[in-house]
């Protein structure tokens, strides 16, 4: 069994990506702490802000 998170994809827009991280983690504080809900919106907001990281180095100039 894997603990990577499933692949998905997302939005290619920093504005986008803040505004999936707001409602994500809003999912995250509405579940039960523990419940797969909760473990899928954690590895959710992890792969947003890498993602956003992402977004800000490739910005010119780079968001820091």
């Amino acid at each position: 069994m894997s603990h990577e998170p499933a692949a998905t994809q997302l939005p290619g827009t920093r504005a986008e990506l803040l505004a999936l991280h707001t409602e994500t983690r809003r999912r995250r504080n509405a579940a039960a702490h523990g419940s797969e809900e909760h473990k899928h919106a954690v590895e959710m907001i992890g792969q947003i802000e890498v993602e956003i990281a992402r977004v800000d180095r490739e910005a010119t100039p780079p968001r820091v």
